[in-house]
């Protein structure tokens, strides 16, 4: 590990599929869910499961918590401990700057000049026929803007926000992003697993509020039931399986992607795909109340994790937001692969993401099968 540097956080199913399955995005009830297996399904991993708000009382006093007020406050943290990667932190403008120059300097190093940076891949995704906005959203990487396409990932991804309650930032309130995916309970959110426990403990008070902008809540907030996320996250900690889902509770009647509707998601997948990921950065220059992306042609960590890496200039806040193979610009929909994870200290212009192996895909089968009471 880089001797400098130090660690941050960022606290910014029946099943549908066998292993390797990838589900298609839906949009409302009468979508239909199929899945394509890829290989047969085994007994896997099993992921650590938290019961969160999972009475109405308790889910009625999370929502009344959650005051517009505490959700402007919410902020990304400071983790505990030393190291060289923090969780998708929070940057500065000057960073964001520097990390401008380098992306438009080529063949420049970082900080540590053994530390080599991969070579930018350019985008080669294919427009679909006569979609604009495919065209336009596919001719250049982007290191972090604001999403004006709209689609489905506009009501799909938002943020998420919670309360911390061990270490030294327990009690403090703190925001990720997360994104509702298609699933057998219709009611799964997928993200990273510092979002829903870091320190040993699992975090409070945890919602989800699709398609934040600015402030409003178009589509309501939802209270977590259920929190999990992997046995190697759970027990240690581990960058390596940084996911987690959460599982919540109907509103109106009405489950989550009934609402909203469901990102596909994709495990067991080559690896250095072309890539969008998304994301509700709050740390300087951004202020958590936009959808911001970046988009690109993954790599793999050559410094100390099995994760991906993405040329992306999100800060904190951004940590758990999808990242997307198969993603069209036109409709916003694609298929989760990745979640925001983490970033190297000398090296903010990267953000890592764990693989969808086996354990992210045992969160998500126990998730979907979770039952709502």
């Amino acid at each position: 590990m880089h001797p400098t540097a130090r660690r941050l956080a960022v606290l910014s199913v029946p099943a549908l599929a066998a292993a390797g399955a990838m589900l298609p995005a839906t949009h409302g009830a009468a979508a239909a869910v199929t899945g394509t297996v890829t290989q047969s399904a085994a007994a896997g991993p099993r992921p650590a499961v938290h019961e969160a708000a999972d009475t109405t009382t308790e889910q009625r006093t999370v929502k009344k918590f959650w005051t517009v007020a505490r959700m402007e406050a919410a902020e990304p943290l400071d983790a505990p401990g030393t190291g060289d990667r923090h969780f998708a932190a929070a940057g500065s403008a000057s960073d964001s700057a520097s990390d401008s120059a380098a992306e438009s300097a080529p063949g420049s190093a970082p900080a540590d000049a053994s530390m080599q940076r991969p070579a930018t891949v350019a985008p080669t995704l294919t427009a679909a026929k006569g979609s604009a906005a495919d065209a336009t959203y596919a001719s250049s990487r982007t290191s972090g803007s604001s999403w004006t396409a709209g689609g489905t990932v506009t009501k799909t991804t938002g943020r998420v926000f919670f309360t911390v309650t061990a270490g030294s930032d327990a009690g403090r309130n703190a925001s990720c992003s997360g994104t509702a995916v298609t699933s057998a309970n219709k009611s799964v959110v997928i993200t990273a697993g510092h979002c829903v426990k870091l320190n040993g403990a699992f975090h409070a008070n945890w919602v989800f509020v699709p398609g934040y902008d600015q402030g409003n809540r178009p589509d309501g907030t939802w209270p977590a039931t259920t929190l999990l996320t992997t046995s190697q996250w759970n027990s240690g900690e581990n960058m390596n399986y940084d996911v987690a889902a959460a599982v919540v509770a109907p509103q109106g009647g009405k489950s989550l992607t009934d609402v909203v509707g469901g990102q596909g998601v994709a495990f067991n997948q080559p690896r250095g795909r072309q890539t969008y990921a998304f994301g509700y950065p709050a740390g300087a220059p951004y202020d958590g109340s936009k959808l911001v992306y970046c988009s690109g042609r993954t790599f793999d960590d050559f410094l100390s994790s099995q994760d991906q890496g993405l040329s992306c200039g999100m800060t904190g806040g951004a940590s758990g937001g999808p990242w997307f193979l198969n993603f069209s610009a036109s409709t916003g929909s694609g298929l989760l692969n990745s979640v925001n994870s983490f970033k190297y200290n000398f090296a903010s212009y990267w953000m890592f993401g764990p693989y969808f192996g086996p354990e992210a895909e045992a969160v998500y089968n126990t998730a979907q099968n979770t039952t709502l009471t």
